[in-house]
């Protein structure tokens, strides 16, 4: 058997290279990012700004969680964005699975209306959800944050159906023989094979509330209660560009985990997009 042509091959090489180019573009802002975390105020301001600190110093760190409480807000960064995935899995999977293996009237009607609102942007129902958590009296809590994840998100429901509607039936079917319940057919057959597809939901989620700012910075008043982004924004506002490499370190300290995350996870991400984009 031949090897691949010579055109192929070449084909291959400037596909690569160009990703490579593109890979470095957008690490680019992180490794200067890291680079300005681990340099001194001399050596940030400098005329000839230099990639490699010399020497490296991790004052920038100590002095940011000296300064500002960055255990605290990552604690409540992670209870809110825990259970906001949480509340993602849970109800966009049931929504998901009625509007792909079940077969009711008006089914595509209402799915059809669910995508619509998709083209509601967060500034539309901004006020309206405002009010209607403070006559809840839930501000001022992580509530609002939390509780609206468990009733949906047109987007994660596409996604999901997309991925159920690609198990074939007569899996569902077989069960449904034997006398399985609907909640049983998707528990101990449907779940198990969408692994990829509720990582990639999991991972949205958890990039989304990981990295909010005007959700807290909305319904959250007590310090205490400051999530990552919305701390780091307050500590910009207090300090100023009077100290940039603490800035950098707590940006640094912010950013870190969710890219740890997709590095962890990007298998099952990519698999999951993949496989819906087939189904669909």
């Amino acid at each position: 058997m031949s090897g691949p042509s010579k055109a192929s091959r070449i084909e291959s090489s400037v596909r690569h290279g160009v990703l490579i180019v593109l890979a470095l573009v957008f690490t680019t802002p992180f490794l200067w990012l890291l680079s300005t975390s681990l340099k001194t105020n001399e050596q940030i301001v400098q005329s000839s700004p230099d990639w490699i600190p010399r020497p490296a110093t991790l004052q920038n760190f100590l002095n940011a969680f000296h300064t500002v409480p960055l255990l605290e807000y990552g604690k409540n960064t992670l209870i809110v964005t825990l259970f906001s995935v949480l509340g993602a899995l849970c109800s966009n999977t049931l929504v998901a699975y009625g509007f792909s293996r079940i077969q009711w009237r008006s089914r595509e009607f209402f799915f059809i209306i669910t995508l619509a609102t998709l083209m509601l942007p967060f500034q539309v129902t901004m006020v309206p959800l405002f009010i209607m958590f403070s006559k809840l009296h839930w501000t001022n809590t992580f509530l609002p944050l939390i509780v609206p994840c468990f009733f949906g998100n047109a987007f994660y429901i596409f996604l999901l159906r997309q991925f159920f509607l690609g198990i074939p039936r007569e899996l569902s079917e077989a069960a449904r023989i034997e006398g399985a319940s609907e909640l049983k057919i998707l528990w101990h057959i449907i779940l198990p094979l969408a692994r990829p597809a509720l990582f990639t939901v999991a991972l949205f989620q958890f990039l989304f509330s990981w990295n909010d700012f005007i959700g807290p910075l909305i319904y959250l008043n007590d310090q205490s209660k400051f999530t990552l982004a919305l701390g780091l924004a307050n500590m910009q506002s207090a300090i100023g560009l009077s100290d940039f490499g603490m800035i950098m370190a707590a940006a640094v300290v912010t950013v870190l985990p969710v890219i740890l995350l997709f590095v962890f996870t990007q298998r099952y991400f990519i698999e999951g997009i993949v496989q819906a984009k087939v189904s669909s």
